[in-house]
């Protein structure tokens, strides 16, 4: 890659493309990043206080645009402006339950933003790119562990796991239209922890709405409990299994990703799971993490919540085999990263916020 590309990186302040861009940074990659803040803070006219840190960690600027995806002029000007090599595309809307809410919300952003993000690529020849997909498009699990063989849209539980779907099936056909274009499709399972320096983490604005960050901020006193959302499924202890995924696990997954489209004989689409290929439960998950933090950790057991599944954990073993990856930190590292990430900043980048070099 030449000294003067970069890559663009939409959602770049988000909780998991912060994250990849400090490995990017880290292995030499220059960055530019978007984000319209829906999932990240920034104080009024500042740069967003996770890529302040991310510029802490690395000692490295990056140039950053209030944008959204779905403002193709806007997009359009930073094309214009950077010699843009390759993208990485995170920014979407991102919970399964509040998509089963406001749908309309959801296919608006992911589906219709990714859509003109593609459109402003393909006018200005940038072909090249790396889609933030998710196991949410396997729907409910017809065999485990998946594989990316696993049937995909069939049976979607809720429309934030359509969109990723719809999107893939998109980026499909473009490949297909036109063999110039190289896509990787990285399918995550259930990313969690934070950086080991504790300075970035995940930061849900208002309620979470992932397991995780609801246990940390139970650890922390900023909530009484967890709510469980079914003890009854067909599981070992009878909640919810997922493949949860170190955060940095997960960048570094990105890193494989941009150099297997570097390959000169890579064309095309090809889709690779991101998961330890182990499941952990919710019961599990509170152990654990009362383990890491010496806190104890109430929870409450509700109904199930509309668009969940029993259990979902990956095979990863073609991006094993095919981007020489594999997840390399363990549940106790996990926990042990958010409780570092969330004790240090209890509210999360409003707190603490004057950080600096």
């Amino acid at each position: 890659m030449a000294e003067s590309s970069f890559i663009l990186v939409t959602g770049g302040a988000g909780y998991i493309g912060s994250h990849t861009i400090v490995e990017l940074l880290n292995n030499g990659y220059s960055v530019v990043a978007i984000d319209n803040l829906v999932n990240a803070y920034a104080a009024k006219e500042q740069k967003p206080e996770s890529l302040k840190r991310v510029e802490l960690i690395t000692g490295k600027t990056i140039p950053f645009y209030n944008i959204d995806v779905t403002n193709k002029k806007a997009l359009n000007s930073v094309f214009q402006q950077f010699k843009i090599d390759c993208v990485i595309h995170f920014a979407a809307l991102k919970a399964v339950g509040e998509s089963v809410q406001i749908p309309l919300q959801y296919y608006q952003n992911n589906i219709a933003g990714s859509n003109t993000l593609f459109q402003v690529m393909k006018e200005n020849n940038v072909k090249r790119l790396v889609f933030s997909s998710s196991a949410t498009v396997y729907g409910t699990p017809q065999f485990l562990p998946i594989t990316e063989d696993h049937p995909t849209g069939q049976g979607c539980t809720n429309p934030y796991g359509k969109t990723k779907y719809f999107v893939e099936e998109i980026l499909k056909d473009v490949c297909t239209s036109d063999p110039e274009w190289q896509v990787i499709l990285l399918r995550y399972f259930n990313p969690v922890g934070a950086h080991k320096s504790g300075l970035i983490g995940e930061d849900p604005s208002g309620i979470p709405n992932n397991l995780m960050p609801y246990i940390a901020q139970v650890a922390v006193g900023k909530r009484d409990k967890v709510n469980i959302f079914g003890a009854d499924y067909d599981t070992p202890d009878g909640t919810g299994v997922r493949d949860y995924i170190h955060i940095t696990d997960l960048a570094v997954g990105h890193l494989r990703a941009l150099l297997k489209l570097n390959e000169t004989t890579f064309r095309g689409c090809e889709v690779y799971n991101l998961g330890t290929g182990r499941g952990y439960s919710v019961l599990e998950m509170i152990k654990a993490f009362s383990k890491a933090s010496e806190k104890e950790i109430q929870y409450n057991i509700c109904k199930r919540r509309e668009g969940d599944v029993a259990s979902s954990y990956a095979d990863a073993t073609k991006a094993k085999r095919e981007l020489n990856w594999t997840a390399v930190h363990d549940i106790n590292d996990m926990c042990t990263d958010t409780w570092k990430w969330q004790s240090a900043n209890p509210n999360g980048y409003v707190q603490n916020h004057s950080i600096s070099r």
